[in-house]
């Protein structure tokens, strides 16, 4: 692992995920830009002193001397997005496949740059879009592939958080004062933190890719540098039209994220509130509720669920999904055999790459009086 020290956020949440299915060891980190703490952070994860690395430099040059039943087979990268980009690079040159988590890197340009570098080696990507590893949320896309929905006309996603309605960054919180940092969050605020797991989910789910966009971006939080809400009108392939709203000023929101896909025959509506369910309305029938472990679901969905029925399922369920899958491919391509598209059911480089496009355009877009720009 790299960053994901004492007191970070994200790193414990990748490490419980990673452990959930039994199929993954930590082994080693550079888990601070700090050397102390990163071996102190090592040594809290009860990890043998020498494999607590000062920097992730040091780690992949020992890591890479070691005989190959005992080297890190990938490494986890979960530092803040200004930090992605170069350890991300020095991992697949150095032959170790990745984890990374999102967005991929801080610019469109390395982003572009690193799937330069993935394309030209044999090694798998993972990006930690976590949401597309709920059961509903594969069920929905196996409906949507299943033609069950018709032709896609209307895709509604929206990502309301309250947790920035104050300008909280002057307080030392540190998540906020990353993420509100153009320096180390990026050219873009709540539409890079929030509203490229909405964009994502959007595609992944209905298949279909974003072609042009028209976005409104606000500050409202007096001082701030980098939005705090927006909403975006997309043009979608074959024809699709979607609205994508996402917010860190919503008083009272939580994590709300919410999709409706609406096509000919049928609609569908998941929302994160209540991971369990999937509401289904059909052109000439009641409405109904799947449920997560109940009836008759997708191979996908099923494949997602590890509780029997009435028992919840969340969001470390949700990222170990990807873990779990991204782990087989691993351990197929390692074994010389062929992995089935489920073990490859995980974002990759390319929907990283995709959603830094997103973030370009939202902006170019906020800033234009051209009504539609292209992505």
């Amino acid at each position: 692992m790299v960053g994901g020290g004492l007191g970070a956020f994200i790193g414990d949440v990748h490490r419980m995920a990673s452990r959930l299915d039994g199929e993954i060891e930590l082994v080693c980190g550079a888990f601070s830009s700090s050397p102390e703490k990163s071996k102190k952070s090592g040594e809290a994860l009860y990890l043998p002193a020498d494999r607590c690395y000062g920097s992730y430099q040091e780690m992949f040059a020992a890591e890479q001397k070691l005989p190959e039943g005992e080297r890190m087979d990938f490494v986890s990268i979960v530092t803040p997005n200004h930090l992605h980009f170069e350890p991300a690079k020095m991992a697949l040159q150095s032959g170790f496949h990745v984890v990374c988590d999102k967005p991929v890197t801080f610019s469109l340009e390395e982003a572009e740059e690193l799937q330069k570098i993935y394309d030209d080696n044999s090694l798998i990507f993972a990006l930690t879009h976590n949401y597309t590893g709920y059961p509903m949320v594969r069920q929905a896309k196996s409906m949507v592939r299943s033609g069950a929905l018709g032709k896609i006309r209307r895709v509604v996603v929206e990502y309301p958080q309250g947790w920035l309605a104050t300008r909280l960054e002057e307080s030392g919180q540190k998540q906020a004062s990353w993420r509100t940092d153009p320096s180390k969050s990026g050219k873009a605020g709540c539409m890079g933190d929030i509203g490229t797991h909405a964009e994502n989910l959007a595609e992944y789910i209905t298949g279909l890719k974003i072609t042009h966009l028209c976005a409104d971006l606000n500050i409202f939080v007096p001082g701030r540098r980098l939005d705090d809400d927006g909403a975006i009108l997309l043009k979608m392939e074959d024809g699709a039209k979607g609205i994508l709203f996402a917010s860190q000023i919503a008083v009272g929101e939580e994590n709300n994220l919410r999709i409706r896909v609406y096509g000919e025959k049928c609609g569908i509506d998941w929302s994160q509130m209540a991971p369990n369910n999937l509401v289904v309305r059909e052109i000439d029938g009641p409405m109904k509720v799947l449920r997560t472990g109940v009836g008759e679901l997708s191979t996908a969905a099923q494949a997602a669920t590890r509780l029997p029925a009435g028992h919840p399922e969340g969001f470390i369920e949700a990222f170990a999904n990807i873990y779990k899958n991204f782990s087989k491919a691993v351990k197929a391509q390692a074994a010389g055999v062929s992995s089935s598209d489920m073990d490859h059911d995980f974002p990759t480089i390319e929907d990283g790459v995709r959603g830094m496009r997103f973030i370009d355009a939202v902006i170019e877009s906020a800033e234009s009086d051209a009504k539609w720009t292209a992505f």
